[in-house]
Order: structure tokens, then C-alpha cells, then sequence
């Protein structure tokens, strides 16, 4: 975490309020948001535990936090129901669904160039 006075952070501000590409790669970064946001685009509305299933090797606490991480930026919403045992649900919010197009392009790159890596 870095501090708010920092000259890191006041740069990091300064550049994603002022470059579209930036705010996006900024929303988007984080080791499992790219693949939740991949499970809720094809699966629509999913449970936690449906979730955590498809991300295979993922721990409790980071779902948790990515999860809080897209909610806080807009791109999903969640859904708590007041029922033992809890039953919480996640989709893409009209903002996530908005990123289908971006998502799409970059799984197709992905694919197209993923043996050419060395």
C-alpha cells in the first residue's frame, strides 16, 4: 500500500484521470480479475462458491479481495441473500458488461499469440 502523499500514487492519479487506456489497464490489473470478469461474461449471475470453483488455485482471501476490488470500481454487482446457510450471487454490472467487447479482443490476441511467446 503506498502512502496518499507519495509521489508514486500522485503520479499514478495524475495518469489514469488523464489517459483512458491507463484507468482501464489500472480497473483491470490484479492476478484474478481478467478471469472473474471471463466467468461472469459467460456464466451471467454465479454464486461465490461457483465462482471459487473456476478459479482453480485461487485463495479464499484473494477472491474476496478481488471480488470487493470489481465491486468497488462498478464492473460487478453483488447480490447477499438473508437465508442460512448465506447465499451471495455476483454479476457484471451495466459498466462489466460494457467491457465485453475489450475482453473478447483480448482473449482473442491471447489465443492468436500465446505460442509465439517465448
Amino acid at each position: 500500500m503506498r502512502k496518499e502523499t507519495s509521489t508514486n500514487t500522485f503520479n499514478k492519479e495524475k495518469i489514469e484521470s488523464t489517459c483512458g487506456m491507463a484507468y482501464t489497464v489500472s480497473v483491470l490489473s490484479g492476478r484474478w480479475k481478467l478471469s472473474i470478469l471471463g466467468f461472469l461474461l459467460d456464466g451471467g449471475t454465479l454464486r461465490y462458491n461457483e465462482l471459487k470453483r473456476k478459479a482453480a488455485g485461487i485463495s479464499e482471501r484473494m477472491l474476496i479481495a478481488q471480488l470487493k476490488d470489481l465491486e468497488a470500481d462498478g464492473l460487478i454487482e453483488r447480490k447477499a441473500y438473508p437465508e442460512i446457510p448465506p447465499r451471495v450471487e455476483y454479476k457484471l454490472s451495466k459498466k462489466g458488461k460494457s467491457l465485453e467487447t475489450i475482453l473478447n479482443l483480448m482473449s482473442t490476441w491471447g489465443e492468436d499469440n500465446k505460442s509465439t511467446l517465448p
